[in-house]
């Protein structure tokens, strides 16, 4: 009965021929939405965007064929989103329990320009002992490109931390033939085999072994040029300090039970957010909000 209440209650919010649900990997609930220009779909699980593509483009976002669709696991791929904290925790799970959380849709919107925007909202008691005072939204557009902004109001009488990142996985036609663009000379953290402190040195980054770098104090886009699909993705970005690239290369994708052994070759993460010592320190009554639009071109 809980079931179909939910289900009655998301198709309160169907848009005819643009927004319609669906059960997803692991009968998940799924958000469907159509556009002119494309189509996306978004799971409540972990208001995870899974998926984005243009019409007549290969799929912007990439998603593993081993993810776990699961109530109590992460979705592997397209765009999760870690909040309140990234990386690890003793005793806790990685990224924070955002992504572990089913989420509220509580609006779609049609826009003027036939472009579509939902609105959802992570529940006041979600990480239980670990819970934000305050409210957390997630709003989605789509058209001819897509838009996420994660905003978070402390509520509460004292300031609130937090790190978020919205951890998003590029398709690409061959790793060996991508480049990234708009990092040189920003400091970062070179996270494998230790962590080193480093000043990027190239004009356009390559892949060629494992690569988990947090550049630090960075606002700029950054560009991923994709040589075998003919495209270029464009990552632009406001309310964030934080870009995050990274790829697991041979030794971690087989180490990982929900991403294939040679799925690494067709994926890179582009990651826009705020963590480390660019963490979010939010006074009372205040609002952040993290904004990324991504656009894709062919070159």
């Amino acid at each position: 009965m809980k079931q179909k209440l939910v289900s009655e209650k998301l198709q309160q919010l169907a848009i005819p021929g643009r927004v319609e649900f669906a059960n997803g990997g692991g009968g998940l609930p799924l958000v469907k939405i159509t556009t002119p220009w494309s189509a996306a779909e978004i799971y409540l699980h972990g208001a995870h965007v899974a998926g984005f593509q243009k019409n007549g483009e290969p799929p912007l976002l990439w998603m593993s064929a081993a993810s776990q669709f699961a109530a109590n696991k992460p979705i592997r791929g397209g765009v999760p989103v870690c909040f309140p904290w990234f990386g690890g925790r003793e005793g806790l799970p990685a990224h924070g329990f955002a992504r572990l959380t089913d989420w509220e849709l509580v609006e779609t919107t049609m826009l003027p320009d036939g472009g579509v925007s939902v609105r959802l909202q992570m529940p006041e008691n979600a990480g239980g002992a670990n819970a934000v005072r305050g409210k957390v939204e997630f709003i989605v557009t789509v058209n001819d490109k897509l838009t996420m902004e994660l905003k978070v109001a402390n509520t509460a009488a004292e300031p609130l931390n937090f790190e978020e990142c919205l951890h998003t996985y590029f398709t690409v036609g061959d790793i060996n033939d991508v480049s990234v663009t708009g990092l040189k000379g920003v400091a970062f953290l070179d996270k494998v085999g230790g962590t080193f402190h480093k000043v990027e040195a190239d004009d356009a980054i390559r892949f060629s072994a494992e690569t988990d770098r947090v550049y630090l104090d960075t606002t700029g886009a950054v560009e991923i040029h994709d040589a075998k699909l003919g495209r270029k993705i464009r990552v632009e970005k406001s309310g964030s300090a934080s870009t995050v690239l990274w790829n697991p290369w041979v030794a971690k994708s087989k180490a990982m039970p929900d991403f294939g052994d040679e799925e690494f070759h067709r994926m890179v993460c582009v990651e826009s957010g705020n963590v480390g010592q660019n963490k979010i320190t939010l006074a009372p009554g205040k609002t952040s909000a993290l904004k990324v639009v991504l656009h894709s071109q062919s070159c």
